[in-house]
């Protein structure tokens, strides 16, 4: 008993911080720090932002910056990870905020955190390096699209209509501005996003983003023009609180919080990737990161929050400023609660139309053009991912995208590796035991056939070797030559059975040879191989036990006796 609470105790410190990360926020402590500090002005209008495409208000992307991300940055898997509200989260957020309100949302995040901590536990973290590219790049265009259209009612300066399909929401306000169109939402939001887009291919290390946002709120303040602001913020993080839990309703939320879930693990698991390949000798430790991510969403609904996840975007820009350890997106927290409690009030200015333009520069910037062409380019059924997953992100939902994008591209995957499956009539003379002339070489070539089973042997191929295997002509012996067989599975045992059988019926002696040990069980299991005349490990003996069945037979002359 105390044996197995050792290695669970070692288990679970494996995911806690560590001296290692103290020592590393000691060594550079001034690079850390301006890195932070450039993190969080590029944060700040994506937080508030998010916030509002959420439902939830600005108020609640700035409360999830600062938990979110200090949280992450202390208890995560990555040293140079940055977390908090993503357009990816916003994306799912958005239909359960339509059906469940803010408490819904909130009850969302804390049960999804609970849900990562247990991925945590079970060490899942290590299995999401298998998701395939094409999803990837799918799922992240997609995403790209849903948030500029989730944008459009207050790039146009309408009301949001209700609904939370975003093409729909976005056409209706479409609608909704030709009926009164009023062109200063859209100078703004697309002035803010000409600056970002135009400044970052001049400048890359400038912000921006808060250059766009500050001249859009001075111009809509001096110009008196009549764009709508975000509102008063609070001067303050909310009390910590469970009041908005509702218990009643867990049962209802538990789908939605699976998905909120397996965004967060799957987007911060791939931001981390991302700043490993940014960096010489940093790798990140995946199942601590989805417990720093579980840590990161129960604490941010307890202050007012939405779910969180890395964002690839800032912690792109946290590298590239010199970021070293986890200091800088601690710092990146405590800027942005210095922000929420000393400049609350000109915050509140800033006009919706201007974190509109925010985020569709933001979408824009997510498309990486250059791998989604050579995605495309690369075979047919990846591109038939890509823009399956994209299609399905913008017209269902995220975590039915991801599936759908996986789903396919399995299929597609076991097509290939089927196909590599073969069945192969091979010359056995090479193998031939002892010396031979040509006329016992024509005789026993009349009467025994070699095949070479090559790849898989798994539900995908086995039918149709079944149907070339059983297609043998008429010959009196059959030898299976099984080396090359790489892997098998019950479907592929039975399909053999099958096989053996009916040569066997036929009379045609079937023998085996280079079986595989661990091959063996899979094979017994099923009784592929009973009625077969032997198993050899080599060609050169199933052969001679071939011709010693042909000589009881008296197909071939008795073997001349020795001196």
């Amino acid at each position: 008993m105390s044996r197995w609470l050792h290695r669970a105790w070692g288990s679970a410190g494996s995911l806690l911080p560590a001296r290692s990360d103290l020592a590393a926020m000691r060594r550079h402590p001034r690079r850390d720090l301006l890195a932070g500090l450039t993190v969080a002005i590029v944060a700040l209008p994506l937080a508030l932002g998010f916030g509002v495409s959420s439902g939830l208000g600005a108020e609640a992307g700035l409360a999830t910056a600062v938990v979110a991300g200090a949280v992450a940055a202390v208890f995560g898997g990555s040293n140079l990870q940055v977390s908090g509200p993503t357009g990816a989260m916003t994306v799912v957020l958005v239909p359960i905020v339509a059906q469940y309100g803010p408490g819904g949302v909130l009850t969302v995040g804390l049960m999804a955190g609970v849900i990562l901590l247990a991925l945590a536990v079970a060490r899942v973290g290590r299995y999401m390096r298998y998701v395939p590219a094409p999803v990837v790049e799918g799922f992240t265009l997609g995403i790209a699209c849903v948030i500029a259209l989730q944008q459009v009612p207050s790039a146009l300066g309408v009301p949001p209509p209700e609904g939370d399909k975003a093409v729909a929401v976005a056409w209706q306000a479409v609608l909704d501005f030709a009926a009164a169109p009023d062109w200063t939402a859209i100078a703004l939001a697309a002035g803010v996003a000409v600056i970002m887009l135009g400044g970052a291919r001049l400048r890359p290390t400038v912000p921006f983003s808060i250059v766009a946002v500050v001249a859009a709120t001075v111009a809509a303040r001096l110009l008196d023009l009549d764009a709508t602001p975000i509102g008063a913020l609070p001067a303050g993080l909310a009390a910590p609180s469970l009041a908005f839990l509702d218990l009643s309703a867990i049962g209802s939320l538990l789908a939605p919080a699976i998905a909120v879930a397996a965004l967060a693990a799957l987007e911060s698991l791939l931001s981390a990737s991302v700043a490993d390949g940014m960096t010489v000798g940093e790798r990140h430790d995946p199942d601590r990161e989805l417990f720093g991510q579980g840590l990161a969403n129960i604490a941010a609904p307890l202050f007012g929050g939405v779910p969180a996840t890395a964002a690839i975007a800032r912690t792109a820009v946290n590298v590239r400023s010199g970021a070293s350890s986890r200091l800088a997106s601690l710092t990146h927290a405590a800027v942005l609660a210095a922000i929420v409690y000393t400049a609350a009030p000109l915050v509140s200015h800033i006009p919706l139309a201007a974190l509109a333009g925010v985020l569709l520069a933001t979408a824009i910037r997510m498309v990486e053009v250059g791998s989604l062409r050579a995605i495309v380019r690369a075979t047919r059924s990846d591109a038939l991912v890509l823009v399956l997953t994209a299609v399905a992100t913008v017209v269902l939902d995220l975590v039915y995208a991801v599936i759908i994008g996986l789903v396919i591209a399995g299929a597609l995957a076991l097509r290939a590796v089927a196909r590599q499956a073969r069945l192969d009539q091979v010359d056995f003379k090479p193998d031939l035991p002892g010396e031979h002339g040509d006329e016992e070489h024509a005789l026993l070539a009349e009467h025994i056939v070699a095949y070479r089973i090559d790849g898989p042997l798994f539900f995908a191929a086995a039918h149709r070797f079944l149907l070339e295997l059983s297609e043998v002509a008429d010959v009196r012996v059959v030898i299976l030559r099984m080396s090359r067989v790489t892997t098998v599975d019950a479907t592929g045992a039975l399909v053999l059975k099958d096989a053996v059988d009916r040569l066997h019926r036929r009379g045609i002696l079937v023998l085996v040879s280079g079986l595989r040990p661990g091959q063996v069980p899979v094979f017994d299991s099923v009784g592929a191989l009973d009625q077969a005349g032997g198993r050899h490990p080599g060609t050169p003996e199933a052969i001679e036990h071939a011709r010693a069945h042909l000589r009881r037979a008296g197909v071939l002359p008795p073997a001349p006796a020795r001196a």
